[in-house]
């Protein structure tokens, strides 16, 4: 367990802060954890659809996987997502300079949430005991 936090030197209006910013550091982290849970379920959801219609003959060969627009010479053509390997448009794409590749956003977002980076509430774990034995310090006064 963490370190314990004397507040006891404190006035009412310091420990009335600390309570504010113990309270607002909770919601914070609350809200990210629903960001990240809702990013995860959108991209589950792109992937079902993705597996749906990559099944359809030849779909993706005449229409962006993503978007479901068609491709056409010149004014949307297709391109390969160099992670998902499917045909993408220039409009659910980027190109990546530093791998000369094209990335298609549903493998961007996958890549910013990725296993390697570790999400707001895992680099800064929420220690739920550490908030409770703070405000039973205020409280207490």
């Amino acid at each position: 367990m963490g370190r314990k936090l004397d507040l006891s030197g404190l006035t009412d209006e310091e420990a009335e802060h600390v309570l504010q910013v113990v309270q607002r550091d909770f919601s914070l982290r609350k809200k990210e954890e629903e960001r990240l849970s809702e990013m995860k379920q959108k991209l589950d959801e792109e992937g079902n659809k993705c597996n749906i219609l990559s099944k359809q003959q030849k779909f993706n060969e005449h229409c962006c996987i993503r978007c479901c627009s068609p491709f056409t010479f010149l004014i949307n053509s297709k391109r390969q997502c160099q992670d998902c390997k499917y045909n993408i448009c220039k409009s659910c794409s980027s190109y990546q300079k530093k791998e000369k590749a094209w990335i298609c956003s549903v493998c961007q977002q996958t890549r910013l949430q990725g296993p390697g980076r570790p999400s707001f509430p895992e680099r800064f774990p929420l220690r739920r005991e550490s908030h409770r034995s703070v405000l039973l310090l205020i409280l207490a006064k």
